[in-house]
């Protein structure tokens, strides 16, 4: 039996009965609060910011802080995930130094990143190079452990140097939790990001474009500023998610072919 829905609408039911209940409540008089406006203020206040220029300003700050901390700490963790995941020295000498700081809270680190570094780019990038390094370690290293042995000696059957294990062997078969790192460092990083924008309120980004609606009472301000977040955040997951599938495509092939 064929389903009323067509598939690609089915993820726009909860959207646009929310947006309905919401449109109600305001026309119906069900509630004339400020900090409830119309659908049509909020669509109205986003048009006057994109006219202006102010919303694109906001939101490529955002997104270019987003990703060079994204990148810093996406490297890093790469670097230091795969010491840690072929190195057994390694593992002992900082393993615990690391999976010790992993269980500090992320926000934890911005009273001492703002003594550092003050209240700066440098401390939001810091941040979010924090934000993304940890999933990016984690599953590095655990993605490198998991390398099924039988393929490791098989690989010394055939008499694989290091470097071939490394690339034909353990690479490969990581690569699915290390791009699953890499997927929730980049959505992890921009949720960091807002999180240091309205904690270090300094420059412009979309934090500051919250900010300054709700110090305002400008709800419309707020509302436009949380539905272009929710659709960048919607986006990037998107593009990681499309990414890593091209990435991975090879998982579907014969392994005749490699």
């Amino acid at each position: 039996m064929a389903h009323p829905i067509p598939k690609p609408l089915r993820g726009w039911l909860l959207p646009l009965a929310v947006l309905a209940l919401w449109w109600w409540a305001r026309a119906s008089g069900w509630s004339d609060s400020r900090l409830l406006v119309s659908p049509a203020e909020v669509a109205e206040r986003g048009a006057e910011l994109i006219a202006s220029g102010q919303l694109w300003t906001a939101l490529s700050a955002s997104l270019g802080r987003n990703l060079i901390g994204f990148a810093i700490g996406a490297a890093i963790g790469l670097g230091a995930g795969a010491l840690l995941g072929l190195s057994r020295w390694a593992e002992r000498l900082i393993g615990p130094s690391l999976h010790t700081l992993k269980q500090i809270s992320l926000f934890a680190w911005i009273p001492l990143l703002s003594v550092w570094f003050g209240l700066g780019e440098t401390a939001k990038i810091a941040f979010l190079a924090i934000a993304a390094f940890f999933p990016v370690l984690l599953n590095t290293v655990e993605g490198i452990r998991s390398v099924p042995s039988e393929l490791v000696e098989l690989a010394r059957v055939l008499r694989y140097s290091r470097w071939q294990l490394l690339r034909r062997v353990v690479l490969p078969a990581a690569a699915p939790s290390i791009f699953a790192g890499i997927h929730l460092g980049l959505i992890y990083a921009w949720l960091a990001t807002l999180g240091a924008e309205y904690l270090l309120a300094s420059g412009p980004g979309m934090g500051g474009l919250l900010v300054a609606g709700r110090e305002h009472f400008e709800m419309d301000l707020v509302l436009v500023g949380v539905v272009v977040v929710g659709l960048v955040g919607y986006a990037l997951n998107s593009a990681a998610g499309w990414l890593e599938a091209r990435a991975l495509a090879w998982r579907g092939r014969s392994v005749a072919n490699y």
